[in-house]
């Protein structure tokens, strides 16, 4: 799909000619093809699916990013070089009429981290980010990095009050960070473990997205910038 050669997996909308499109961030050691089942389950004609495959081979997967995996400290440079290639790969997309305005980012686990990531540093509004069973990188400087295009982002964060490997204390202590920097957040807690509850999760995903795609799409005006430093 870019220059950098992110891998992806296109799943066209069944209106042809609709530009609002989902992109979707897997978690370690998964996959795009781990999530080809969710535009079925989010069934919604209107929508353009994007699954992207992270940079490093991580075993029978992927990795966003390097990991201390006991202590989950994520890697500094190596989420930056990953930001950096999702920042390449939206622009390439708003370059071929795909505009942030109009795109859903959506992030599992290390996904979240990097949907955190996009949705703090981007320098375009999107429509909306949705993170799921993750964290934030508080190393890099995150919460002195919120601009005014970031408090115009609109998040729904959902974790799992049973999660082994992040609890739910550690993200509600970042949540409300952010939201006491000014980032627009919508969280819940689900009685779930690291994982997504389908039957109870892709409802609200289903009517988040319906909200900042077709209910109250942004104005595309928000989106001038000069985004020669988009990649940080």
């Amino acid at each position: 799909m870019n220059k950098q050669m992110l891998k992806t997996e296109i799943y066209p909308a069944k209106e042809s000619k609709s530009r609002r499109t989902l992109v979707v961030l897997h978690g370690l050691g998964d996959s795009a093809e781990g999530y080809r089942w969710l535009p079925e389950a989010l069934n919604l004609p209107y929508l353009n699916y994007i699954l992207v495959n992270a940079p490093d081979v991580y075993y029978p997967g992927y990795s966003w990013f390097n990991i201390d995996t006991q202590t989950l400290a994520a890697d500094p440079k190596t989420v930056a070089r990953s930001r950096a290639l999702l920042f390449e790969l939206f622009e390439h997309l708003h370059n071929n009429n795909y505009p942030p305005e109009q795109m859903v980012l959506l992030g599992f686990s290390q996904g979240c981290l990097m949907t955190w990531e996009v949705g703090v540093r981007y320098p375009r509004q999107l429509a909306g980010l949705i993170g799921i069973s993750g964290w934030a990188l508080e190393k890099d400087g995150i919460y002195d990095s919120i601009t005014e295009v970031s408090k115009q982002q609109r998040f729904l964060i959902t974790h799992g009050l049973q999660d082994p490997y992040i609890s739910a204390e550690k993200v509600e202590e970042q949540i409300n960070k952010f939201k006491s920097k000014g980032l627009n957040i919508e969280y819940q807690v689900f009685n779930k473990e690291h994982t997504i509850l389908v039957e109870q999760e892709i409802p609200l995903f289903r009517k988040f997205i319906n909200k900042v795609l077709v209910e109250e799409p942004i104005n595309a005006n928000v989106n001038s910038c000069n985004c020669k430093q988009k990649q940080g």
